[in-house]
């Protein structure tokens, strides 16, 4: 009886209950109720899936990713949703109707970062829900295969209910968001995206700019002719990071010719640096960890942070700059690591917003501030290869940008004698969404669920495929004033947070399913 109603409401007839339609209510509590544990049982299956790029392996030929795609299209095709295979982008659709028929693009990604083992209680590849209660921790959990599940069944409720929705819902899943954007670009040469557009790929209440990912790609040259036989101490190692996204919560330098005076100086100095630290996603004073090892006059010194996705460097503990910090002020060698630690310490420092870095810094009212981080210093066949990732709003021209970027790298090169070799140097363009019709209804649900009062649209310093389609806009799943967990080494969704967002999708593909 129940699904015969259902078959007969029609969104032009919605009753309203606030700001959020009676259906759209009902059927987000329906969801919860009747899915929450098939939503969890199916993020457990996508998290087993090591769905990140391996250099040298095309995705198409990656066993993870086609047994990924695999399970996709039969969850979907179990929960009567159609399913459409393009390669690198999966399409789920609800709602098919006559041709023409107007259709709403939710938009998210198959693919996730890579993950270190040992920093986990369990595998990042399977769902721990037992280590902290209340917490659903494994690889993709947020970023964005707990948004994939939720987005399933959250379709799954509205075809249960009959519900005759006056456009298409389109859930589109991209498998290389994390790594390529180009297969993506060259997808939507032949194939024509719907007219409106959400990402669940960031942050509530409604996110209408996004700032730029833009990077810079160096290679400190290897230095020969640095004298190294007599009792000098030089940098013979430096290092950190583990892939360009996250901030990283590891850092090494190994020290040759070290005396003990010079152990207690770095001794004291990190002390200093361990206690002024403090990070803003759980409000406490965080120390660094340094731990010092001297052996034979070599010392090692590592450096232990708090890995964060590189938008948001403010909640992470960057090891990279911590331990360089630890190290200024000495009359190093200008050898390749020794010359990394200074150009570190001199551009960048401790700060986040490029603060040291010739004049790129600057900030916009509503994007905030332009944000840099070094995010992976390692050994290469040239030297030593550095990656600073950087996150531009709006507000200053991208060829000003790349002109002061380059005299900042140029004086400093002059400086010292050495010749970089800049690998890459991005500006990538910000996204700012004005006018949007769909941005009052995601504000009204947001507020409904939550019970905020009069929620404001936001902005995000992540980048997501927004940018590629046309009328987009971000709706979670993140929680303002939550520190986004994906892309570091303890990436989890509350199960709270988790059945919120299965009703808001719900309510979502209803409210603007009826637009």
């Amino acid at each position: 009886m129940r699904l015969l109603w259902g078959c007969l409401l029609f969104i032009s007839s919605f009753a309203w209950s606030g700001n959020v339609s009676t259906l759209a209510d009902n059927t987000a509590k329906y969801a919860v109720d009747t899915y929450h544990q098939k939503v969890i049982d199916a993020l457990a299956e996508m998290v087993s899936h090591r769905t990140f790029a391996v250099e040298g392996l095309a995705m198409e030929k990656n066993p993870e990713f086609t047994h990924f795609k695999d399970y996709i299209r039969q969850l979907s095709q179990s929960l009567g949703l159609t399913y459409q295979d393009h390669g690198t982008v999966m399409i789920i659709t609800l709602g098919e109707g006559a041709e023409g028929k107007e259709r709403f693009g939710i938009m998210t990604h198959g693919d996730v970062q890579p993950a270190d083992p040992s920093k986990w209680q369990k595998s990042p590849f399977e769902l721990d829900s037992t280590s902290e209660p209340g917490l659903l921790v494994a690889r993709g959990t947020e970023d964005d295969k707990g948004p994939i599940a939720t987005a399933l069944y959250a379709m799954k409720a509205v075809k249960d209910k009959g519900i005759k929705l006056n456009k298409t819902i389109e859930l589109m899943i991209y498998m290389a968001e994390e790594s390529d954007w180009a297969p993506f670009r060259e997808f939507l040469k032949t194939y024509q995206p719907p007219a409106m557009n959400v990402t669940i790929d960031s942050s509530y209440p409604v996110v209408t700019a996004e700032k730029g990912w833009s990077n810079i790609q160096l290679n400190m040259p290897t230095i020969k002719n640095v004298d190294k036989s007599d009792n000098n101490a030089y940098i013979s190692q430096f290092g950190g990071g583990s892939f360009g996204s996250q901030i990283p919560e590891d850092a090494k330098v190994v020290i040759n010719h070290a005396s003990g005076a010079l152990f207690d100086r770095l001794k004291k100095r990190s002390a200093a640096y361990a206690e002024t630290n403090t990070n803003t996603n759980t409000n406490t004073n965080t120390k660094v960890k340094f731990d010092f090892t001297l052996k034979q006059e070599t010392l090692t010194i590592t450096a232990k942070g708090i890995s964060a996705h590189s938008s948001e460097p403010e909640i992470g503990v960057n090891a990279i700059t911590y331990l360089a910090a630890i190290l200024s002020n000495e009359n190093w060698p200008k050898n390749t690591a020794g010359l990394t630690v200074t150009l570190i310490n001199e551009l960048v420092g401790t700060g986040l917003y490029a603060e040291k870095f010739g004049e790129i810094a600057y900030e916009h009212p509503f994007m905030g501030k332009m944000t840099l981080a070094p995010t992976v210093i390692k050994p290469s066949d040239k030297g030593i290869h550095i990656n600073i990732n950087l996150r531009r709003p709006a507000g200053k021209n991208k060829q000003l940008l790349m002109t002061q970027t380059k005299t900042a790298l140029t004086e400093w090169q002059r400086k010292h004698d050495v010749t970089l070799e800049i690998e890459e140097l991005i500006f990538g363009d910000p996204l700012e969404v004005t006018g949007a019709a769909h941005v009052e209804p995601l504000l009204n649900i947001y507020s409904h669920f939550t019970g905020t009062p009069n929620p404001k649209p936001v902005s995000s310093a992540g980048s997501t495929n927004a940018k590629l389609l046309p009328n987009a806009l971000s709706f979670g799943p993140s929680m303002p004033g939550v520190g986004y967990s994906g892309h570091s080494e303890h990436e989890f969704i509350t199960v709270k947070q988790l059945k919120l967002n299965l009703a808001m999708y719900t309510a979502m593909m209803i409210e603007l399913g009826g637009l």
